[in-house]
């Protein structure tokens, strides 16, 4: 069970919860600090999904009574939706569980796989509806322009709405990614509403598919960077916005540091990320001089304003210890 949590400060651990373990040797100072505290958007998602559900049944309802594929493969593409952004609410509950003794960072990893998990599925159903239309192209059908028209105007609505409500989540990958969602489809109503119109003026069937054909094209370009930040994140890559030669300069100096290894940095979440590094000093910190006390801490608090990194943990090491390490680890670099 996780443990009792202060939510103010979901990252703060006051002196108690320093962490000793790690090599022997070495001295440790643990620090959390956080950048920037990802605002609930708990509403945003339980509208969104309440919005585009009822959507759903209409659209769904509509599309079987008029015989209009368009239709049904929308509200399947809406459908998706729904559940790519109850997977992201999931996952923002999740990742804002305390940590408990077996999920040391708590479950902040899940809003990671939500992310990715929405880019592959965005890229699946976009994939079944390119290959709808190329089957729609060979053999058109017949559908009511108007009906269709009618049907995707309220689509553009209620998914516009709901993007809007997301719009200010950039930050936060699973957030983006439910934006995205939300914009690709009313992108894609658009393209339906003006598919109707051609159809209804013109009686051109072909023009339903041809439309569906490039709004699946640029929602697979807006989806690919989605996929690649959140693949990147799965596999522990220095997060983009982080300077990570800009950390390293910073680092070397500190006063008194002659040299670091085992640099990493990496991220918990979609919006936090951690550092572990060992600062090799000339004297041990133990034997320092009082103005080195606070060393530990201010470089805490630089990294976490300036480089935007909320959990660092540090081990110092005298010139001995280092080459002890070395040794002991010949990968170390």
């Amino acid at each position: 069970m996780a443990e009792p949590h202060d939510h103010a400060h979901p990252h703060h651990h006051g002196p108690s919860h320093d962490h000793d373990h790690g090599h022997h040797h070495g001295h440790h100072g643990h620090h959390h600090g956080h950048a920037h505290a990802p605002a609930s958007f708990g509403t945003a998602f339980a509208i969104g999904i309440a919005l585009n559900l009822a959507y759903v049944a209409a659209e769904a309802g509509w599309g079987v009574a008029s015989h209009a594929l368009a239709l049904l493969a929308d509200a399947g593409h809406n459908l998706s939706d729904v559940l790519a952004l109850a997977a992201a609410w999931l996952a923002q509950r999740l990742s804002r569980q305390a940590p408990s003794a077996d999920y040391t960072y708590g479950l902040r990893r899940s809003s990671i796989l939500a992310a990715l998990g929405n880019a592959a599925a965005l890229l699946l159903v976009t994939g079944g509806i390119a290959w709808e239309s190329i089957l729609r192209l060979v053999t058109p059908a017949a559908v009511p322009g108007g009906t269709i028209m009618a049907v995707a105007g309220a689509g553009i609505l209620v998914n516009g709405i709901t993007a809007l409500l997301f719009l200010r989540g950039g930050d936060d990958l699973n957030i983006r990614g439910a934006f995205l969602h939300m914009a690709a489809d009313a992108l894609m109503s658009l393209a339906v509403v003006i598919a109707g119109a051609i159809i209804l003026y013109t009686g051109w069937l072909r023009v339903d598919p041809v439309i569906s054909l490039v709004v699946s094209a640029t929602i697979v370009a807006g989806t690919w960077s989605l996929l690649r930040d959140s693949l990147d994140m799965a596999l522990d890559r220095v997060p983009r916005a982080i300077d990570r030669a800009g950390v390293e300069a910073y680092l070397r100096a500190l006063p008194g540091v002659t040299d670091l290894h085992d640099l990493h940095i990496w991220p918990i979440s979609t919006t936090d990320t951690a550092l572990t590094v060992h600062l090799v000093r000339t004297t041990c910190l133990t034997h320092a001089p009082p103005a080195d006390d606070t060393l530990l801490s201010d470089a805490a608090e630089t990294l976490r304003l300036r480089f935007r990194i909320g959990h660092t943990t540090f081990q110092i090491e005298t010139q001995s210890d280092a080459a002890r390490c070395v040794l002991a680890d010949p990968a170390t670099i």
